[in-house]
């Protein structure tokens, strides 16, 4: 985990500096970057504000240090980074930044769930483990040592899939702009063709043929001048094949009469990210604002237009307390899409804690999740003795405890008769939780919640909800 900056004394002629009495003023001599093997130290540098031979107010440096760490650590490069001015006279300085790198070539064998989530699986389907998806993935966080990332899946099970991507965060020497590439296939013989009750409804054939065959290519560019503003700009082509059958059973499932779905589309994304923990955070803001254009030619099967909004917001609020805010939703702007872009509340990332086990599906979606959280142990295990790898020697441990509400609503233009129940109607769902933050961030959320049905349930989760 990222550490607060530590004091440190250097002799100059005989005196050092007292940190209990800094100075008014501090000059920045030198920045020495130690501990990365790998990551190249531009990429590291682009991260700061602090910058050699410049003058700052004490003060103003104490805080600037701080927001750097947080902005190395949260490159997800390293498990620990910490910032330490070194003092060679009274206002001058030498910065040591001090890193531990992850371990970032990551082969794993995938063994995980194809429903939305632990609790669909569980109450819904029955703990039915032909739902499972089995295979090989690797993952390298750093290809280069330039933070680029590289994903590569092969998949079998529930869903079989090839899945490929690829990103560099910086083309130029002034490290503004990006590119990625990403291309994946995938196959299903069992698909959600339709909603009944406010849930999904699967659909497989006696023959138990592929039902739906689907192919994305996507490019992105993206832009970022400042620290914690980004701008991306993604082209793509979907291409969506599925069984005669499909039709048969749902004849709405898409919003023309063929079995095939096509087209181009075009996405802009603003994203401002300043939490001091991106994969669990307890201060700082979130803003993600994106407008999708489905179809772009003639020639292409629909005309959707497509915005969504997160906004989040982390307030410490003294001691071990915080609370997190946040909104989210989306909106068409047509009655009616395919049923492979149908959003609404239980569709990442908008849920409703209580409703996890339900999909309230429709035009225009908008949720407010709040939680307020209390830390109950923060520690790490130091397990060098047994573990010959340093990159997983240290295994941190930090628990919550959350008090949960959440409030949402459906519009379904439709008002399709099945699932009246829950569409076009508040919804709120509260209760308490505990979050277990791992390992390299990896986050559990285990919760009892109750919905303004009355309905009450115990759910499991991975990833923070907001």
């Amino acid at each position: 985990m990222a550490s607060q900056p530590l004091w440190a004394q250097a002799e100059n002629g005989g005196s050092a500096n007292d940190p209990a009495n800094p100075p008014e003023k501090v000059t920045v001599n030198n920045i020495f970057v130690v501990g990365n093997e790998k990551t190249r130290r531009n990429i590291i540098l682009r991260e700061m504000d602090i910058q050699t031979e410049l003058t700052y107010d004490w003060e103003e440096f104490v805080e600037m240090l701080l927001a750097d760490q947080k902005k190395i650590y949260n490159l997800q490069l390293f498990t620990t980074v910490t910032l330490t001015p070194l003092f060679v006279g009274d206002e001058q300085v030498e910065l040591l930044v001090s890193l531990k790198e992850r371990w970032y070539i990551l082969p794993s064998l995938i063994f995980n769930l194809a429903d939305r989530n632990f609790s669909e699986w569980w109450i819904n389907q029955g703990r039915d483990f032909s739902r499972v998806n089995y295979g090989i993935k690797l993952d390298h966080n750093n290809v280069g040592g330039r933070n680029e990332k590289l994903r590569v899946i092969g998949q079998l099970g529930f869903t079989q899939a090839i899945d490929l991507n690829y990103s560099i965060p910086y083309l130029d020497k002034n490290q503004l702009h990006g590119l990625a590439a990403k291309f994946n296939y995938f196959t299903n013989k069992n698909i959600p063709i339709k909603s009944v009750d406010n849930k999904q409804f699967f659909y497989k054939n006696q023959e138990e043929d592929v039902l739906r065959r689907t192919f994305n290519a996507f490019l992105t560019y993206s832009f970022r001048g400042s620290f914690y503003n980004f701008h991306y700009l993604t082209l793509g082509i979907h291409n969506t094949r599925i069984h005669e059958d499909v039709l048969i059973e749902n004849p709405n499932y898409f919003t023309h009469d063929s079995e095939r779905l096509k087209y181009f589309q075009a996405t802009y994304r603003y994203r401002h990210d300043n939490r001091d923990n991106v994969a669990y955070a307890t201060q700082g803001t979130l803003l993600d604002l994106s407008l999708s254009q489905y179809g772009l030619f003639s020639g292409d099967d629909i005309r959707e237009t497509e915005f969504s909004l997160l906004a989040s917001k982390y307030t410490r609020l003294g001691g071990k307390f915080h609370f997190a805010t946040g909104i989210s939703g989306s909106a068409f702007f047509s009655p009616r899409q395919p049923y492979t872009l149908v959003r609404g509340i239980g569709y990442k990332p908008d849920f409703i804690r209580g409703y996890e086990i339900n999909v309230i599906e429709g035009q225009q979606t908008i949720v407010h999740k709040n939680s307020l959280r209390y830390e109950l142990l923060n520690i790490a295990f130091d397990i060098s003795d047994f573990m010959p790898i340093e990159e997983f020697s240290v295994i941190p441990f930090k628990l919550y405890l959350s008090a949960n509400f959440d409030q949402g609503y459906v519009r379904d233009a439709n008002r399709i008769p099945e699932n009246a129940g829950l569409t076009n109607q508040y919804l709120s769902g509260y209760g308490l939780g505990l979050d277990l933050i791992g390992i390299y961030d990896a986050v559990f959320r285990f919760e009892y919640s109750v919905n303004n049905t009355g309905t009450g349930n115990f759910f499991i989760n991975v990833k923070a909800p907001l």
